[in-house]
């Protein structure tokens, strides 16, 4: 009888921390969007990071003292690694608008944000419904979609970059910055690949 709650409690825990990425998915498209007190959002998105990491931890030593798991132990892995992954990007490029001293965000910034709020729903609502293994693929193929519109608007901001970027060390700041938003939407793809394999071994 005590194997049924350890199952349902892996489930619950991926939500949590699905729901963790999100929230500071939804800080960075904020600060973007608005563009004041970029310190206080950062920083925010910051604890969101520190508090995945307990989370990914507490996975863990779960399925460290786990004697049977809802799925495969490798898969349960790259999930919380693969969230844990989106999480360190976004953390990492809301600190890079504040290291590269950047005065207001690109549009395209803005998209990119945009598509990894969208791609982060859906990875929560996938990760809601994963219990039972059904229900789960609609929420994958949007993520891919997102990824595909992601690559589009990624590949003409650089073009736009290269083209009229008269300052060759803005050039080289923003170039990074749509790179470490391009690797975050990459990476939710990422995410969504381990879904569908998951859901497809065990429906």
């Amino acid at each position: 009888m005590r194997l049924i709650p350890r199952e349902e409690r892996f489930f619950d825990m991926f939500v949590e921390d699905a729901a963790n990425v999100l929230a500071a998915a939804r800080e960075l498209e904020a600060m973007l969007r608005s563009y004041d007190d970029i310190e206080i959002r950062a920083k925010r998105i910051f604890d969101m990071e520190h508090h995945g990491d307990d989370l990914s931890h507490a996975i863990g030593n779960r399925l460290n003292t786990t004697f049977l798991t809802p799925f495969d132990r490798e898969d349960i892995h790259g999930l919380v690694t693969g969230l844990d992954d989106v999480l360190d990007l976004i953390e990492e490029a809301a600190d890079t608008f504040l290291l590269y001293h950047i005065d207001s965000p690109r549009p395209s910034a803005v998209q990119q944000a945009t598509i990894i709020v969208r791609q982060c729903e859906s990875l929560h609502e996938a990760l809601t419904n994963l219990r039972g293994f059904k229900g789960v693929k609609d929420h994958w193929i949007e993520v891919h979609r997102l990824e595909n519109e992601g690559d589009q608007i990624a590949r003409a901001a650089v073009a736009d970059l290269f083209a009229n970027s008269k300052d060759p060390i803005d050039l080289v700041k923003w170039k990074d910055i749509y790179g470490l938003l391009e690797a975050c939407i990459d990476k939710c793809e990422d995410v969504a690949d381990i879904i569908e394999k998951i859901v497809v071994k065990h429906a």
